[in-house]
């Protein structure tokens, strides 16, 4: 069995994901958003990856990537970050289609929420699946995260709009929100 890390996106990790997103455009095409073709180059995503750094500089995420053996296989991160009286993230990943139904997704997952909460000191995390994207909620549930309610017409993705469902998981840690202050770190 490979073993599987995340670590922080860093621009050298653009060709790598520009290689991966390019080779699944079509296999996942109706669960991302259309993109430009310059998204799939290794140029577009040294942009993608240094507005996601800015966005990790100013406390608002935490993007990584997913690495086994060596090599980048996907990407995952903690988004949209609040803090004030919310102390929450959204959580986003994926792993290439060649390193699918490995555990590569599960342990990902499971080491993104150490940092939601070890590093990060959120109170909850979220996330959105499709209704069809079985195996996801499947990593889902097996780390803690309940359905809370379905969004209709919530994501347009493959030239039609797709209902989906939200997930919540309370991390174990009490978190108290400050007592002041509405930023982003405060």
């Amino acid at each position: 069995m490979s073993s599987t890390l995340i670590r922080l996106v860093e621009p050298s990790d653009g060709p790598a994901l520009a290689d991966l997103l390019a080779r699944d455009r079509q296999l996942r095409a109706r669960l991302l958003p259309a993109r430009p073709a310059e998204f799939y180059t290794p140029e577009g995503q040294a942009s993608v990856i240094a507005s996601l750094l800015a966005s990790h500089g100013e406390g608002l995420a935490w993007p990584g990537v997913v690495v086994t053996d060596g090599s980048v296989i996907g990407q995952i991160g903690i988004s949209s970050i609040l803090r004030g009286p919310f102390q929450k993230g959204y959580l986003g990943y994926w792993v290439s289609s060649a390193h699918e139904g490995q555990g590569h997704t599960s342990r990902a997952v499971a080491l993104a929420l150490r940092i939601a909460e070890d590093e990060l000191r959120l109170h909850r995390v979220e996330a959105h699946t499709q209704l069809e994207n079985l195996a996801s909620q499947a990593i889902l549930r097996k780390h803690g995260f309940s359905p809370w309610g379905i969004a209709h017409e919530h994501f347009y993705a493959d030239g039609a709009w797709h209902d989906e469902m939200f997930w919540e998981r309370k991390m174990s840690a009490p978190m108290r929100p400050p007592s002041h202050g509405t930023g982003p770190r405060d």
